[in-house]
């Protein structure tokens, strides 16, 4: 595999559709559907459309008038691809033949910073947010409109802020990072759990017990008190870190949720929970979450990855075979510091992925299925999300001289 070919390609791709795109989830960005208020108006349509247009291996977008857009959490990953990449750059600058020089790969951060601080959720929050770009209906439970801030989506487009704001040194940057932890300690509830407590996914009711979104709130309140000392950012951090560890399982797993419909566990949201849980340990100098990082990386990576390379989504079901997984393992290693004890792992699944995911225009598949697989171009599920993997890849074996 030509590693640094493929990623050239990817970004060739990205930056001619302007970094807008499609989504998995927005079905009901559907001019045609928004048309129907009969429709709209109803739970189960929303459900169905959503689930409709996520799940067929046709994209249905353009006959039904869904436009394409920027998303929040797709510009925070493409910001923190080229951090990542001006960071390769400068400690081995002979890419700078393939990806650009410092100042043309410093203009694509500014840029991209601004158009981030400008996407910011409008409304009464106590700090910056950030949320998705469509209506999200999960279940019938409960209904997300577009552009509700979600700690999620928060998080990319703050650690992405934080990397930017080290490279052009721009304080507006540095204080929007901070006051995303005014977000998360007023803005979203809190879950009592064990003895601790989950932060919910949102401000609004629903998905409240979800462990990889209270561990990214914890991560958000961690990076506060590492730049500002706040004691009651880091007290409320480790409340959350402890919950969520005394959810993990004895074989090193975290179900996805507490509710009894969240049971399961997936390749890439472990990840999400291994690079919080280290992120609040580095910002806070707590290391009591040690034991859960090491049993967590131990399951993490011999359950989701087969010989050859093959990621799974599941840790007892393959498929589908989502761009999320692979593309994680490049991000969790990286992030936990133990990229190079796992670089033949990390080579493999890079190697796996290009050769079975990437399209030949470039983009990445969506979703690999034992029938019916999804190799729609969505620009921020899989082709910001890769670009995202790959800046990290790049970092670690080609800035560091290991390939």
């Amino acid at each position: 595999m030509d590693f640094i070919a493929s990623f050239i390609k990817l970004k060739h791709y990205c930056e001619k559709e302007g970094y807008k795109g499609w989504d998995p989830y927005d079905g009901l960005n559907s001019q045609v559907f928004q048309a129907l208020p009969g429709l709209k108006h109803s739970a189960l349509c929303r459900l169905v459309m959503i689930q409709a247009f996520k799940r067929s291996p046709l994209n249905l977008r353009r006959l039904a008038m869904v436009p394409k857009q920027y998303n929040a959490k797709g510009v925070g990953l493409f910001l923190q691809g080229y951090c990542n990449i001006y960071e390769a750059v400068q400690a081995s600058p002979a890419l700078a033949s393939q990806f650009g020089s410092l100042d043309t790969l410093e203009g694509h951060i500014g840029s991209l910073a601004a158009l981030l601080l400008k996407l910011r959720s409008a409304g009464n929050y106590h700090g910056s947010c950030w949320g998705y770009n469509f209506d999200w209906q999960s279940r019938r439970e409960f209904l997300f409109p577009k552009y509700t801030p979600t700690v999620v989506a928060t998080k990319f487009c703050a650690t992405a802020l934080l990397s930017a704001y080290k490279i052009n040194g721009d304080e507006r940057l540095l204080q929007a990072v901070l006051s995303t932890a005014e977000f998360v300690k007023h803005d979203l509830h809190r879950t009592p759990q064990g003895s601790g407590f989950l932060f919910s996914y949102s401000p609004l009711s629903g998905h409240d017990t979800v462990v990889n979104a209270s561990l990214l709130g914890s991560e958000l309140l961690s990076i506060a008190y590492k730049y500002t000392g706040d004691e009651a950012c880091r007290l409320a951090a480790s409340d959350s870190v402890r919950a969520c560890c005394e959810l993990q399982r004895p074989d090193g797993s975290w179900p996805y949720g507490c509710q009894p419909f969240q049971h399961w566990v997936d390749s890439f949201h472990t990840g999400y929970d291994l690079e919080a849980l280290q992120a609040y340990s580095d910002n806070t100098g707590d290391d009591s979450c040690r034991s859960s990082i090491d049993k967590g990386l131990d399951f993490y990576t011999s359950r989701f990855f087969l010989a050859g390379g093959m990621p799974r989504y599941y840790h007892n079901r393959t498929f589908p075979i989502d761009i999320h997984c692979p593309a994680q393992l490049m991000v969790t290693l990286s992030l936990l510091h133990r990229f190079q004890h796992w670089q033949d792992l990390a080579t493999q699944v890079m190697d796996w992925t290009v050769a079975h995911m990437q399209d030949k225009k470039g983009y990445f598949y969506y979703q690999l299925k034992k029938f019916g697989s999804s190799r729609i171009s969505y620009m921020r599920w899989s082709n910001a999300f890769m670009f995202y993997a790959m800046s990290f890849y790049l970092k670690e074996v080609y800035a560091k001289g290991q390939h």
